[in-house]
């Protein structure tokens, strides 16, 4: 058998269930499998460090930090609720996927984006964004 069809081209590289049944039809199921190797810490694209807070993964310190605000403002009555990470689908199969979808007491929803930097392609969705639905973005 030939190794040419296989997508990896080592059995560490495959997923851990692929290697199971690969190993299972093998008939090397049994024996211990050698412990996979760590992965490097990669670095992020914007310089952005992962959180998280209350079991929830946020994307940015800044955004985590937006979240401990809204439970404040919850807790003092001003916010009734929030959704996290809504898309809004746009023509041509383009989607903007908004941070915080916030739900006011008074009735008014903000449509906030937390933002450490602001590239072109934020800014050309954000625009069309608003140009497409009667909302505004709110940048935090």
């Amino acid at each position: 058998m030939s190794n040419r069809s296989l997508r990896f081209n080592r059995i560490e590289d495959m997923p851990e269930g692929m290697r199971a049944l690969f190993l299972k039809s093998t008939g090397t199921a049994g024996q211990a499998e050698p412990p996979p190797p760590a992965e490097p810490t990669k670095r992020a694209k914007y310089g952005n460090t992962i959180t998280v807070v209350d079991g929830i993964r946020f994307d940015s310190k800044k955004e985590a930090r937006y979240y401990e605000q809204l439970k404040v403002r919850r807790q003092a009555g001003e916010v009734h609720f929030w959704l996290r990470q809504v898309p809004v689908h746009l023509p041509g199969g383009t989607k903007y996927v908004l941070d915080f979808l916030v739900f006011l007491r008074s009735g008014e929803v903000q449509f906030v984006d937390v933002k450490g930097r602001e590239t072109k392609e934020f800014r050309i969705k954000k625009r069309e964004v608003e140009h497409h639905y009667p909302i505004r973005i709110l940048l935090a």
